[in-house]
C-alpha cells in the first residue's frame, strides 16, 4: 500500500518530473486506492462531476476511466447553426488569431512554424498558408474527449514523436516551440471550408492519445514520424459535435484552417474558457 500512495503522490504532483512509467498506475485497477486517489483528484481541481455520465468516483475502475469520463446526453449542446463551427473541447483559448509567414503564435515572444507542428511536411503545411489557428489548454478539472468543430473526411494521420514537456500556461510562455516539439497526433480532414488539421499534443507523464478510428496513438515505442493514409477505403467521416478523439492525462489542442475559411468568434481571445459544442468560428463566403 505504502508503494501505491508514493506512486499516487508522485503523479497528483507531475511538476516533479516523472517519466511515463508513472502513468501505470492511472492505466491499472487498483479498488479503493484508486476511488482514493480519485475524490483526492476531484476536490483538488473543483470537477464538476453533476456533469458526469457516472458521478459516483467508486464506478470507475481506473483512474484514466474517470479522467476520460463520459459526459450526460445533454449537458454539452452542439451548435446547429450551419454557419457556425463548435468548439472541440472544453478547456482555456491559449492563443489564436492568422498564421503569419508560416508561423503560429505560442505565447508573448515565442512562435514556431506550421511546418514543424505538422511532422516537418512542407506541401502539408503549404494548405495552410495565410490560414488561422486557435490553441486551447485542457487543465485537470477539464472533459477531456475530443470533438470535431466542423464535419470532416479523414484524410490521414500522422504521430510526431518528441519531448513531454507539460503544456500548463508556464511553460508556454517560457519552452520555445513546445507545441511543435511534444509528441503529438495530427489529424488531417477535407471539410467544406478545405483543409483542416486537428492536432493533438502530448504532455508529462504518459502523453496518451487515442483516436476513434484507430484507438491509442500514443505512447508509442516509435522513435520516428509514423503516417497513415485513407484514401483508398471507406470514408471516415465524423460528424460536427462528434467525438474523435480523447486525452489521458493531457493536454493541448492546435486547430489549423487554410485560409480565407473561418473567421473566429469574438469572444476566443486568449485565456478565455471555451466549451464544447459552443460557437468557435464563422464559416467566410457561406
Amino acid at each position: 500500500m505504502l508503494d501505491k500512495l508514493k506512486v499516487i503522490a508522485q503523479y497528483c504532483f507531475p511538476q516533479h518530473g516523472l517519466s511515463r512509467l508513472t502513468g501505470l498506475f492511472a492505466n491499472g485497477a487498483h479498488g479503493k486506492v484508486t476511488t482514493y486517489v480519485i475524490k483526492w483528484f476531484i476536490k483538488r481541481y473543483n470537477v464538476n462531476m453533476d456533469e458526469a455520465k457516472f458521478s459516483d468516483p467508486a464506478h470507475f475502475q481506473t483512474f484514466n476511466d474517470f479522467f476520460t469520463r463520459e459526459l450526460k446526453a445533454d449537458v454539452r449542446p452542439i451548435n446547429a447553426d450551419d454557419n457556425l463551427l463548435c468548439q472541440p473541447v472544453d478547456g482555456a483559448v491559449s492563443q489564436a488569431g492568422p498564421i503569419s509567414q508560416g508561423r503560429i503564435v505560442q505565447a508573448k515572444g515565442h512562435d514556431y512554424s506550421v511546418c514543424e507542428l505538422l511532422g516537418g511536411d512542407r506541401q502539408l503545411a503549404n494548405k495552410f498558408e495565410d490560414g488561422d489557428f486557435a490553441t486551447v489548454y485542457l487543465s485537470p478539472r477539464d472533459y477531456h474527449r475530443i470533438h470535431m468543430p466542423i464535419t470532416g473526411t479523414l484524410k490521414e494521420m500522422i504521430f510526431a514523436p518528441g519531448d513531454l514537456f507539460s503544456v500548463n500556461p508556464l511553460t508556454a510562455q517560457n519552452v520555445p516551440n513546445l507545441f511543435a516539439r511534444n509528441e503529438r497526433a495530427i489529424a488531417i480532414f477535407d471539410t467544406e471550408v478545405g483543409p483542416f488539421a486537428l492536432v493533438l499534443v502530448g504532455a508529462t507523464i504518459v502523453a496518451s492519445i487515442e483516436t476513434i478510428w484507430h484507438g491509442t496513438v500514443a505512447p508509442s515505442k516509435n522513435k520516428e514520424i509514423v503516417r497513415w493514409t485513407y484514401e483508398n477505403q471507406a470514408p471516415i467521416v465524423i460528424e460536427k459535435g462528434a467525438e474523435m478523439g480523447r486525452f489521458k492525462l493531457g493536454s493541448t489542442i492546435v486547430a489549423v484552417f487554410a485560409k480565407d475559411a473561418i473567421e473566429f468568434v469574438d469572444e476566443l481571445q486568449p485565456a478565455a474558457a471555451t466549451v464544447m459544442g459552443e460557437a468557435f468560428a464563422r464559416i467566410k463566403n457561406k
